[in-house]
């Protein structure tokens, strides 16, 4: 009898959760949740908080009430009891997107994230089509562990001792003579056995029991008990991180690399993981910023020609140098380098602007301290001389680059504001930045006038 399938709830980045009977939801990004789900989220909102550390929620008061917000982490958290929470990108709000297509563009960003290339892009988005992210993950895992089982189970020699009824390998004289003096037709042998008892084995049946434990879709039900009854032989892993330690991916364990792959991030929460302490509550969350650094890094470096190339995470310098030691290094998302020149220092900003609100007062919803720091990298990386630029999430309501920000009394660096295109992987520049910042669309077609696209 297949499990029966959860709750669950689909929401976006920093809407609010409040217990079910909390009264008329009129406002825009609040949603309610079981009480039972909603103590959960509370309890865990507290203990991040004590700690300090990366917050996927956090409390909020609400009609003199509290309540909680999600924040900038996305992905899938699943409540112990089997309630799934949905978290996806805030751009699915804002540009009118189905639910569908926004899963599916987060799992294109997951392919550009370093340490999780591994995902299986066309057979991702089909079953993202039809089923909560948690289950296309649980998929992906199950179908790297049967490419491994159709290979067969790599085993090896390992020695083992103890009586046996004939005599093989080496005799252990002292033993022998210890526990068969009376019995001559037993030997204490030592003797190299070939088993599949071994860290990677050890790890993907781990894995796979706690697949089945927290999927709800029978086709990855179906497939996990029949991958398990492969791994029969093989215990269970006492010490997932002791045995991620001796993993041995040597010439002939490269096909165990994407399932290992996946195997942490189930056993031992490579990503945020909610729930401490309780098997049931499993989570794969990943920061929005990093995700969208990663994401424009990957096609932006594909847009560069040569001698132009892409630096990512420069740290090369710092803003001060006290008693000849370098202060506060400067790590700018994005380099652009001509050769061994640097040309052009870019910033990723996961932040939705809108060119409506071009007042002073609202400025689009830029930053001041981004404009800050964006200042800081011009001066030490291009001595104060040359193009800088800040990248948004092109949406319906911030379509096109804005008008250049220039510095009073560094009339030669200039700011840039552009859009990034999560849909097409470019950058959407038009008149004077796209002819100052030509290089970085260098391997893309003519992009279409913002009127033609009615964003004006």
């Amino acid at each position: 009898m297949s499990p029966v399938k959860p709750r669950g709830r689909t929401v976006h980045e920093f809407d609010v959760l409040v217990p079910e009977g909390s009264g008329p939801l009129s406002e825009q990004g609040v949603f309610e949740v079981p009480e039972a789900v909603f103590r959960w989220l509370h309890r865990e909102a507290l203990r991040l908080t004590a700690e300090e550390g990366a917050s996927w929620v956090r409390l909020r008061p609400r009609r003199g009430a509290v309540a909680v917000q999600v924040t900038n982490y996305v992905g899938v958290i699943r409540v112990p009891g089997g309630y799934q929470l949905e978290v996806l990108p805030k751009v699915g709000k804002v540009s009118s997107g189905e639910v569908k297509s926004t899963r599916m563009l987060l799992l294109d960003m997951l392919c550009c994230l370093r340490g999780f290339r591994h995902v299986r892009l066309d057979a991702a988005r089909l079953a993202a089509k039809r089923m909560p992210l948690l289950e296309v993950f649980i998929g992906q895992f199950l179908q790297a562990v049967e490419g491994v089982v159709k290979s067969g189970l790599r085993g090896s020699y390992r020695e083992e001792g103890g009586l046996r009824p004939y005599l093989r390998g080496r005799l252990d004289m002292p033993q022998h003579l210890r526990q068969n003096l009376c019995r001559r037709e037993r030997f204490f042998v030592h003797c190299d056995e070939w088993s599949v008892d071994r860290p990677e084995n050890r790890l993907l049946h781990s894995a796979l029991r706690a697949v089945m434990r927290i999927s709800a879709e029978r086709a990855n039900q179906q497939l996990a008990r029949e991958l398990r009854s492969v791994f029969a032989d093989v215990p269970f892993s006492s010490q997932p991180m002791k045995d991620f330690r001796e993993v041995c991916l040597d010439r002939g364990m490269q096909r165990y690399k994407t399932a290992l792959d996946w195997a942490r991030l189930i056993l031992c929460g490579e990503s945020p993981l909610t729930g401490e302490g309780s098997n049931e509550a499993v989570s794969l969350l990943f920061p929005m910023e990093a995700l969208f650094e990663a994401f424009v890094a990957r096609h932006l470096g594909q847009a560069l020609e040569p001698p132009y190339s892409l630096v990512t995470q420069s740290r090369k310098l710092s803003l001060v140098t006290h008693k000849k030691a370098s202060w506060f290094r400067l790590k700018p998302d994005l380099l652009v380098k001509h050769e061994a020149e640097d040309r052009i220092v870019l910033d990723t900003k996961w932040k939705l602007l809108d060119e409506s609100r071009s007042d002073g007062k609202h400025k689009y919803g830029l930053s001041q301290a981004d404009f800050y720091q964006l200042h800081a990298y011009g001066c030490r990386y291009l001595n104060g001389s040359g193009d800088i630029a800040l990248i948004y999430p092109r949406t319906e309501v911030f379509g096109c680059a804005l008008e250049v920000f220039d510095f009073p009394g560094s009339s030669d660096l200039r700011l840039w504001v552009v859009p990034f295109c999560l849909e097409t992987r470019k950058l959407w520049l038009s008149g004077a930045a796209k002819a100052r910042l030509s290089m970085l669309t260098a391997r893309e077609p003519q992009l279409a006038s913002a009127a033609s696209l009615g964003l004006n």
